[in-house]
């Protein structure tokens, strides 16, 4: 059985408005219907530090985290070195919602997520049942998957890389805003992003929890 570690947010990493204990253990639930073990770590620098060394080694890296408003470094300087190995690693990544807004201070992190959110810029419309359509149905991960609905808070208007091959999207204003996408790395890994996950709502809808499965088995194949 492969294994699977879970960053969580807490400490400086965690926020008023995030069910971070409650998500991860919903995530933990659907890596382990995928065959994953599933690890949930709390103390996020010391964890991210130690992703990045050998004796640390897991199959599948899972952030679920925050961004930090205590004006320290996000994050600090130990993970930032660990975010530049991980860039470069053939560790697969999946983020999940406010992942984007993590770690300010790393530009590699946006490299190795395929975008964040960006300040004055991203936002969310109100919390709510909306509708997620499907954009790639070509996609490994899409392919037998459908449009579906979900309880959820959506960001919009997060910056994205030109590499990432969107999933999925939701409509604001009328325009269509990416909001799952997937991509191989350089260095042959693989990342998703998923901007859904913000309560554990969001992970009692059918069509959401298949997708995420989906998403694990392709992270887990590795490039073909």
């Amino acid at each position: 059985m492969k294994e699977a570690v879970i960053i969580t947010g807490s400490g400086r990493y965690a926020d008023p408005w995030h069910r971070f204990p409650e998500t991860s253990r919903s995530l933990a639930s659907i890596l382990e219907k995928a065959g994953h073990t599933a690890m949930i770590r709390e103390d996020v620098d010391d964890t991210l530090a130690g992703c990045a060394t050998a004796e640390h080694s897991t199959d599948l890296l899972v952030f679920n985290v925050g961004l930090p408003r205590d004006g320290r470094p996000s994050p600090a300087p130990e993970g930032a070195a660990a975010i530049r190995s991980i860039l470069h690693s053939p560790l697969p990544v999946l983020a999940m919602h406010s992942s984007s807004t993590s770690f300010a201070d790393s530009p590699e992190w946006e490299a190795l997520i395929g975008g964040r959110w960006i300040r004055g810029t991203s936002m969310h419309p109100p919390h709510g049942n909306a509708h997620v359509e499907l954009a790639d149905q070509r996609h490994p991960i899409t392919v037998g998957c459908e449009d579906f609905t979900v309880d959820d808070e959506r960001y919009s208007y997060l910056r994205r890389s030109a590499n990432s091959r969107v999933l999925a999207t939701h409509e604001h204003a009328g325009e269509q805003h990416p909001l799952i996408w997937a991509f191989d790395r350089p260095s042959g890994a693989r990342t998703v992003y998923d901007g859904l996950g913000h309560c554990p709502a969001s992970y009692q809808s059918p069509g959401h929890v298949r997708l995420l499965l989906a998403a694990v088995q392709w992270l887990s194949r590795g490039s073909d």
